[in-house]
């Protein structure tokens, strides 16, 4: 199930519709994915953000949530490996569907020495761009640790 920034329930077939438009006027699309570990569940926030088209105000953005089994997900390498795999699969998909659209892919990890999600740095990236994208990591990945991090608590 995906939903506007608004929260009104929105079919898949018609956000590529919106990208597709988006493209067109020469925006960008980014997705990113946040996670959250509550208890045994671990809910995952993927975002599809449009931004930077011709004579567009601000941005938009969708999103969905899947709830899955905490215990699977014991480290947080397993948990940033899991957002990555989400959103070049959600890319993947866009890609397929819109070929001529420009995505980038945000991962929400930090480039700072001292986050514990430093040091798997080179893995994520090295999986996003082994994919195909562009990709970038805090604190210039705003999808996947403003907008998705909203929608992942």
């Amino acid at each position: 199930m995906w939903y506007t920034g608004s929260g009104y329930e929105i079919g898949f077939n018609q956000i590529l519709i919106q990208i597709g438009k988006h493209s067109k006027e020469g925006g960008n699309v980014f997705v990113g994915c946040d996670s959250q570990v509550v208890k045994n569940q671990c809910t995952f926030s993927t975002v599809v953000c449009l931004h930077g088209a011709r004579g567009q105000k601000g941005g938009y953005y969708f999103f969905n949530r899947e709830k899955l089994d905490g215990s699977k997900f014991p480290s947080i390498l397993l948990r940033l490996t899991k957002e990555v795999e989400k959103s070049i699969e959600l890319a993947s998909e866009i890609s397929e569907i819109c070929p001529n659209v420009n995505i980038e892919i945000h991962i929400d990890a930090s480039s700072k020495e001292k986050e514990k999600t430093n040091r798997f740095i080179d893995m994520l990236t090295g999986y996003a761009k082994g994919a195909g994208f562009k990709c970038r990591i805090k604190p210039d990945a705003w999808a996947s640790n403003s907008v998705a991090d909203k929608h992942s608590k």
